[in-house]
């Protein structure tokens, strides 16, 4: 079960929605800056074994209401890929529908935000300890929006709780400034935030080298140095894809 920032045990979270936000690994459609380094079907692979490691540490904080907020040609409802994850995980399926990115998680988060509010979490952190996304829900208590920041400017996790602040309209979606053109929305309108853990995410080759590294527990990246997965992997489906495509 996971835990919280002091390592202990989290009441159940009865009120608070977990969106996962994932897009089908289909070959050549998914982690397309990973393919020139190991092909579209071991990017697919990965992709695969991220979303599952993100639902798994989701569902054991038993949230009201784990829903898959899914990317799939012919939506997200009519895709075998995403009704077996929902029936494996208790969770079930929202389309993302068309739009940018902003668009889409401003769709997925608006049925949930009231009462506890919700958690759209992205797949790209695999290694992010369940501690820490309990973390994040701890803080959603404390303030009606928190941003959860990556290595790269941008941001793996946003949680909302009330009424649905729009903070997500003319970002560059993709770029650096992410997470500082969203802050600055949330500053100019005056809305409350709070800062989640930070962590790495997975997208481009050196990404993955780093995760690679961080798993064997080596020194040699410099970021790995100042990261800790304590001696639990805490993502035995990304651990196993690893391995067998040869890639740890």
């Amino acid at each position: 079960m996971a835990t919280n920032g002091n390592g202990k045990v989290p009441s159940r979270m009865r009120h608070l929605a977990i969106i996962v936000f994932a897009r089908e690994p289909i070959p050549g459609r998914t982690k397309s800056r990973l393919i020139p380094a190991v092909g579209c079907e071991k990017a697919a692979r990965l992709a695969d074994a991220f979303i599952r490691d993100t639902l798994a540490k989701a569902h054991e904080l038993k949230p009201a209401e784990l829903v898959i907020a899914g990317a799939a040609p012919g939506g997200a409802h009519r895709s075998r890929y995403f009704r077996c994850l929902a029936r494996e995980y208790s969770a079930w399926i929202y389309d993302q529908g068309p739009g940018d990115l902003g668009q889409r998680m401003m769709r997925a988060l608006r049925p949930f935000t009231n009462s506890g509010g919700a958690l759209l979490l992205g797949t790209d952190t695999p290694t992010l300890p369940a501690t820490m996304l309990a973390r994040s829900a701890s803080l959603l208590k404390e303030a009606p929006v928190v941003l959860a920041p990556t290595l790269d400017g941008g941001y793996y996790l946003v949680g909302v709780r009330g009424p649905l602040p729009d903070i997500f309209r003319g970002v560059k979606w993709g770029q650096p400034c992410v997470m500082s053109e969203t802050l600055q929305r949330l500053r100019e309108r005056g809305h409350p935030y709070r800062l989640g853990p930070w962590w790495y995410d997975v997208d481009r080759p050196g990404d993955l080298a780093m995760l690679c590294a961080h798993l064997k527990r080596r020194l040699e990246l410099p970021a790995a140095r100042a990261l800790n997965i304590g001696r639990e992997i805490p993502c035995p489906a990304t651990a196993v894809a690893l391995r067998e495509l040869g890639l740890s």
